[in-house]
């Protein structure tokens, strides 16, 4: 029996989940996330608690069990708390610029100032050398983070770029001189 999936999902006040055929819909305070359910996987509502098992003991869906009560449980979390990912900029001359709840200017090194627009349901807040990304959609909050730092990886020599807050880089000794 998988270890995550067996453990049953609370589903706290103010949140309700609906289970179809093909798609599991979870309603809350933020708003609503949609997931197709996996073929293997059977998911009910009992109470206040949403059970997730798998139909047979096969490779594929023991796979697809702890990976459901995963998505479901993420879910769960976005539309009652949401979830919030932090980057820290760092380099001389870099500057961020808020243009808006899903916008930011940012200069980051280049000839040119790079602009970034995040995707609808995900916003962007900036503070002095930090962007926060927060939604409701914790696939989205990551993939937006990820994008963000993409445009300007940290280099491991000075430690200037974009980097998620408390990561460690590995720092390199620079060229050492001649005796």
């Amino acid at each position: 029996m998988s270890r995550i999936g067996k453990l049953p999902i609370a589903i706290p006040a103010g949140v309700t989940i609906t289970v179809e055929p093909d798609f599991i819909t979870a309603k809350g305070a933020k708003g609503e996330l949609k997931q197709f359910t996996l073929p293997e996987v059977d998911v009910k509502v009992e109470g206040d608690q949403v059970i997730v098992t798998r139909k047979n003991d096969e490779k594929l869906a023991r796979s697809q069990h702890g990976l459901m009560r995963a998505l479901i449980n993420n879910m769960v979390i976005g539309v009652s708390k949401g979830f919030e990912k932090k980057l820290e900029v760092n380099g001389v001359g870099f500057r961020l610029v808020g243009k808006g709840p899903q916008e930011i200017e940012m200069s980051l090194g280049f000839s040119h100032p790079v602009t970034y627009k995040a995707p609808q349901g995900v916003t962007l807040a900036t503070n002095k050398m930090e962007i926060t990304v927060s939604g409701i959609s914790k696939q989205q909050v990551g993939q937006v983070a990820a994008e963000i730092r993409a445009l300007k990886k940290p280099e491991p020599y000075k430690g200037k770029g974009i980097k998620y807050s408390g990561e460690t880089i590995l720092r390199k000794a620079g060229k050492a001189g001649k005796k």
